[in-house]
């Protein structure tokens, strides 16, 4: 049996920052009123740059990492998905979804108070529950909803028309936010928020490149504390600037060796999002050796990546690093809408192969011994065609296991028998506990 090598472990010195801007997100949100100032709502894929034109007082909160926070308090979950059942709707819609309507109708605001009606709706359509999500919620508060279509294939075929298609949806979009508000659009504040989504998401997506290396700077379970500041709100100055401290720190740590966890043997990636109500099965797969490095999910639901000289996955460059400047509202308009249909989630929308091609990408890449694969009942819009996935990466010789759950209601997971597949799982990739190891080196 090869010897154990201990990599050196420190926490994220940036941690607390990143907690601290979390909680100042909600507050400013709950307490945007008090101030005169907006409030709007709507999906983490939501164009969130364009509402920042309104003004610097313009606080948004995305449904789908609130929805989040709920699930990890398995009981207020249960209290807001039960809501969303006694109004007549099927158990198997979205489960952020329910858990967002949930807190709606019972008024209630996950960190205290009542539920902050925001002032009006904005969302994307391409999974396939968003525009209902956004459009119940803004028939129950009573208040403008705008939706923008980007169904309009894979990035790889996109065209000048299906580009523009978008583009003059988002202008249509303004109008109609400022009627709602009654503010004039400032097209310098927009021209701002797209230059820090655009850095926020390509930082985002350089550090998880970092993650290429042995050992891995970063574990999957910190990064889902991470990546949630870009769904938030990826335009923001103060995201953008925090993700280049971070980038700043991991390349820190990529240098001296620091490991995400200790005994790092087995590199693997997962699928979706993960039970948050049971992130420790991530903490009992390190016990293993086994480090989760993360996943298309974590790294391409706000990453937004680009083929770098050498051939491999990284950063997309910016329009900044390219020399571009952006002079008005359409060109700003134009840049935010081709940046974001390149976002790797959106790809697999139209045919689970190219989800298939880019995680054998990050399987060769990043170096890993295996793919774990979450069937989440709670989310289709992810988890379609993860059978086709299954397949394709098990064609290429990759090593997969699959357990069945859901993100955000517990009553779809089993955690015996997912603990029990991962056992299983673990002892065909030849591992065996590391206090086993250990034992058994020593004797």
């Amino acid at each position: 049996m090869a010897t154990l090598t201990k990599y050196p472990t420190e926490a994220l010195k940036c941690w607390p920052k990143a907690k601290e801007i979390r909680q100042q997100y909600y507050k400013d949100y709950a307490e945007a009123h008090d101030r005169g100032g907006i409030r709007w709502s709507g999906g983490a894929w939501a164009f969130d740059a364009v509402p920042m034109g309104l003004g610097d007082d313009v606080h948004v909160m995305t449904g789908e990492p609130y929805a989040a926070s709920i699930a990890y308090d398995r009981k207020f979950a249960q209290e807001c998905q039960d809501a969303t059942d006694a109004r007549g709707w099927a158990r198997d819609l979205c489960s952020y979804m329910r858990i967002y309507w949930g807190s709606m109708y019972l008024n209630r605001f996950f960190f205290g108070g009542e539920f902050p009606r925001p002032d009006f709706y904005y969302q994307t359509q391409i999974c396939c529950s968003h525009a209902k999500w956004d459009q119940e919620a803004a028939l129950h508060e009573k208040v403008p909803f705008y939706c923008i279509d980007v169904c309009v294939g894979p990035y790889e075929t996109l065209t000048e028309e299906r580009l523009n298609y978008v583009v003059k949806q988002l202008h249509d979009s303004i109008e109609g936010m400022e009627k709602t508000t009654g503010r004039k659009y400032d097209d310098e504040k927009l021209i701002a928020a797209v230059h820090n989504e655009c850095r926020s998401t390509s930082l985002w997506a350089e550090i998880c490149t970092l993650n290429k290396a042995i050992p891995a700077p970063l574990d999957e379970k910190t990064m889902f504390s991470l990546y949630v500041l870009a769904t938030l709100q990826r335009s923001s100055k103060k995201i953008a600037d925090f993700y280049e401290e971070l980038r700043d720190e991991v390349k820190d740590r990529v240098a001296r060796g620091i490991a995400a966890v200790p005994y790092e043997r087995c590199r693997i990636i997962t699928d979706t999002q993960p039970p948050w109500g049971f992130l420790k099965i991530y903490r009992y797969m390190e016990q293993f050796g086994v480090v989760s490095v993360g996943s298309l999910y974590t790294f391409g639901l706000e990453g937004i990546f680009g083929d770098q000289e050498d051939g491999s996955w990284g950063p997309r460059k910016t329009p900044q690093q390219l020399g571009i400047e952006i002079k008005n509202r359409d060109e700003a308009l134009r840049i935010t809408a081709d940046w974001n249909l390149s976002r790797p989630q959106w790809q697999h929308f139209y045919d689970p192969r190219i989800k298939t091609r880019m995680m054998l990408r990050i399987v060769n890449e990043w170096k890993l011994n295996g793919v774990i694969l979450h069937l989440n009942r709670g989310c289709e819009g992810l988890t379609v065609g993860s059978s086709e996935n299954r397949l394709g990466l098990i064609k290429a010789g990759v090593p997969v296991m699959t357990y069945e759950g859901n993100m955000a209601d517990e009553k779809e997971f089993d955690e015996r028998r997912t603990v029990s597949r991962i056992e299983s799982f673990m002892e065909t990739l030849g591992l065996e506990q590391i206090e086993a190891a250990r034992a058994g080196q020593a004797a």
